[in-house]
């Protein structure tokens, strides 16, 4: 039989039915209903204060003034529906930035305005809420998730010792206060399997980030690819790198002979030692998602990836963007 949402007229004679002892099967069938939609709502409509809470007491007048403030409920707009801060949710979701950023971002470009002021989690739930009924703003978010997921932690991989290594036990106690320019983290980027990678360089204080593509994972590749990205970077901003164990950083002393660095190396299994440069890695993917043919990715999408980065508002920079808080440097001038 085809659905149609109860009234007043049926919670009246489901309320009298109910006190005269009678069961949901012969509600339902008194009234040309499913049993389960008369149990539903026994239980959903029930009198909140009912003394006998094992047996469900139901009301007419009760009932019908819950069912219709649930309904109400249901048809509330949210905030985000409205313009323009919705629109400028959007368009901050099409910059890929995340819902955090772009509240950061509200409270600075419209500091004295409450109708712009919402908070990330409404705007999660929005998008959440959406999805479900068939939109696609989700794929803006970095993780892509129509809901909400539990993670689950992956599993170490084995990793071998650089000869000659310095470990980072021995970097200067500055570059962990982040109290300088110059100081970096570097890591690589992998597609599918022998396809192709990325090298990524992120500078510790301001989240400046060089994104370069590789064609292969071989040591020389990598430091000739990294000494032409950093010697783009003023020499007061070459002081240190914080590298993983990974075989491509094998020719680090050709890197520190060229760019006037020192390198020093995590802790095998301890991502959080480069937190930053993980953290940045992490954002790449929603350009290169994990498994992509790295040697199809041309160098122009690699530095448009980059620009984005560089250009989105951190939440650790007082939502300025990496490339704001280098420009604000003496003789500094980098382009987006």
């Amino acid at each position: 039989m085809p659905y149609t949402q109860l009234n007043d007229q049926d919670r009246y004679v489901i309320s009298h039915m109910h006190m005269a002892g009678f069961k949901p099967t012969e509600i339902a069938a008194k009234l040309g209903r499913h049993r389960s939609t008369i149990g539903r709502e026994l239980k959903r409509n029930r009198c909140p204060h009912c003394p006998y809470p094992h047996s469900p007491h139901y009301l007419f007048d009760t009932a019908q003034r819950l069912a219709r403030e649930r309904r109400d409920q249901a048809n509330r707009r949210y905030k985000l529906d409205n313009l323009p801060v919705g629109q400028y949710v959007c368009a901050g979701l099409e910059q890929r930035w995340s819902p955090q950023q772009i509240v950061g971002r509200l409270h600075l470009d419209y500091a004295d305005d409450a109708s712009m002021d919402v908070t990330h989690e409404t705007i999660y739930q929005w998008i959440y809420r959406r999805s479900a009924l068939g939109d696609t703003l989700h794929l803006q978010l970095r993780r892509r998730q129509p809901r909400r997921r539990r993670r689950i932690p992956g599993k170490r991989s084995l990793r071998g010792q650089i000869p000659g290594r310095i470990g980072i036990e021995m970097r200067p106690a500055i570059v962990g206060h982040r109290a300088r320019f110059g100081d970096w983290e570097s890591d690589t980027v992998e597609g599918a399997k022998g396809r192709g990678l990325l090298a990524t360089h992120l500078e510790r204080r301001s989240r400046y980030l060089l994104v370069r593509k590789l064609d292969n994972k071989r040591a020389d590749t990598f430091s000739r690819v990294s000494i032409s990205a950093l010697t783009t970077m003023p020499a007061k901003l070459r002081r240190t790198m914080t590298a993983d164990n990974g075989k491509e950083f094998a020719a680090f002393a050709r890197m520190e002979s060229q760019l006037k660095l020192r390198v020093y190396f995590a802790n095998p299994h301890a991502p959080w030692e480069r937190g930053a440069n993980e953290n940045a890695n992490g954002l790449l993917r929603d350009y290169f998602p994990k498994g992509i043919d790295m040697r199809r990715v041309s160098h122009h999408q690699v530095a448009r990836a980059q620009t984005m980065l560089n250009n989105r508002p951190r939440k650790c920079l007082n939502y300025r963007t990496p490339l704001e808080v280098l420009n604000a440097l003496p003789g500094v001038a980098l382009r987006n």
